[in-house]
């Protein structure tokens, strides 16, 4: 399976909409706000969007973020998302993401990669695990009104 890493273009964002709803099953990345949340993120230099494409379709994302903070010396990457499409997981392509994820982390100084991962999700415990992630903390949330 040839497949390509690179940065997002804004070709891949109705790919990118399905590829999230479909196999991260979240609803809040839809048609109508991807562009610009997208440019967004793409405006500032500390977030990355790579996509995997087979056959000039996107089949995988990661998204990430540099980030500092007093605990790391010179910071850290925070992998906001990963999804891989589900009829081409276990074939290397989430592998592929996360080395070059470490590989931007590693030529950016970064000390660690760092990243939250629902409690259902037991199969990509398992998948971060084999890539030498270490489960460390609870990650906690609250809506601000």
């Amino acid at each position: 399976m040839d497949v390509v890493i690179r940065e997002i273009q804004d070709t891949d964002y109705s790919d990118l909409v399905m590829l999230w709803n479909n196999d991260l099953n979240s609803p809040t990345v839809t048609s109508e706000n991807v562009t610009a949340r997208v440019e967004r993120l793409k405006s500032n230099e500390n977030y990355k969007i790579v996509v995997a494409l087979l056959d000039n379709k996107v089949i995988g994302c990661i998204s990430m973020v540099q980030i500092m903070a007093l605990e790391y010396e010179k910071g850290y990457l925070q992998i906001n998302g990963l999804v891989v499409q589900e009829n081409v997981q276990q074939k290397g392509v989430g592998t592929k993401l996360i080395n070059h994820a470490e590989d931007f982390a590693s030529k950016n100084g970064l000390s660690y990669m760092i990243l939250n991962c629902g409690f259902q999700r037991t199969k990509a415990h398992e998948f971060y695990e084999s890539k030498g992630f270490d489960r460390l903390s609870y990650c906690f949330t609250k809506a601000v009104q």
